[in-house]
């Protein structure tokens, strides 16, 4: 089965709007829809295969049977599959939070940290999202400024527009904030630390739980570097993002699987002698090994290899 068409698991987390399912075509009965994790091998939100002989299988499941050849020797240092791919719909501000570096996370957590990056699928007029600090701070400030609410003051608010892209290392305290839709391409990690969550309560009636003293142990308390990825939208040991318009060509080759998400658009993908019609929100994995790939249509496609 050279081309899998995957499922996502949704979450329904209380910022979250219903554009995944109005424009993403995103089947779910939460409302809030704030989540989809359109590739995922994690036990907390599994892709699930909807296409032939796996069809019901989680992405993991077809893993297991296949072998982990079907992820490519590029992913043999990995003990689990190392990304996990979302459509992220923000109606509201998710929390000003954080996530630790391998490291921490393992011998805390007991997984993996998470390096993500965001590219801005689209966006409201006039929104933006905290990225890091303005100008490099102490971590005595940071613990002051948490306390008494003055944290945004310091915080490098970024304007966004429909295509930009932000990669942000492990430690880059963060915040998407209302009317942005991002698809984001992370480690195959669920750990954040809330350092600020505008007072907000969960479904239970109470606080939402914040986790100051893990933020200030992994916060990195410097502005961003800027990155300079060469010819990719991403780079980093875990995950390789390419953006394509229209025609295109890849290779799943013996090194890596390949993962496709169609963030706007309509046209069909061909490989390993099958053709499959895609349209927006449609999320595919193609195995290791299986070669040529041929995208073709009027379709913005993000393209993901390890």
């Amino acid at each position: 089965m050279p081309i899998l068409k995957l499922r996502p698991t949704c979450k329904d987390y209380l910022w979250g709007g219903d554009r995944l399912r109005t424009d993403f075509g995103i089947e779910s009965d939460l409302h809030p829809l704030a989540e989809a994790w359109v590739l995922s091998c994690h036990p907390d939100g599994p892709s699930t295969i909807v296409n032939g002989p796996y069809a019901g299988k989680t992405l993991a499941d077809y893993i297991a049977a296949e072998g982990k050849g079907v992820l490519g020797a590029d992913c043999a240092p990995f003990a689990d599959f190392p990304i996990l791919t979302k459509l992220i719909d923000a109606k509201g501000n998710l929390s000003i939070q954080v996530h630790p570096s391998d490291a921490y996370a393992l011998e805390h957590e007991h997984q993996y940290g998470k390096t993500e990056m965001w590219y801005i699928v689209d966006c409201e007029p006039g929104a933006f999202l905290y990225y890091g600090f303005d100008h490099a701070i102490s971590k005595e400030e940071f613990a002051r400024r948490i306390q008494d609410n003055t944290l945004t003051e310091v915080l490098n608010a970024a304007p966004v527009h429909k295509g930009d892209v932000f990669f942000i290392p492990s430690g880059t305290l963060h915040a998407i904030c209302a009317g942005i839709v991002i698809a984001e391409i992370q480690q195959n990690s669920n750990v954040t630390y809330r350092v600020y969550d505008y007072g907000r309560v969960g479904a239970d009636g109470k606080p939402r739980a914040l986790h100051i003293d893990q933020a200030l142990a992994v916060t990195d308390c410097n502005p961003p570097q800027k990155q300079d990825f060469g010819p990719h939208l991403g780079q980093c040991k875990y995950f390789t993002v390419d953006l394509h318009e229209g025609d295109f060509a890849e290779d799943a080759d013996a090194r890596s699987f390949v993962s496709l998400l169609v963030v706007d658009g309509a046209g069909t993908v061909t490989a390993g002698g099958e053709t499959l019609a895609v349209k927006k929100g449609d999320s595919l994995f193609i195995p290791a090994g299986t070669g040529a790939i041929a995208v073709a249509g009027s379709l913005t496609t993000l393209a993901t290899r390890v």
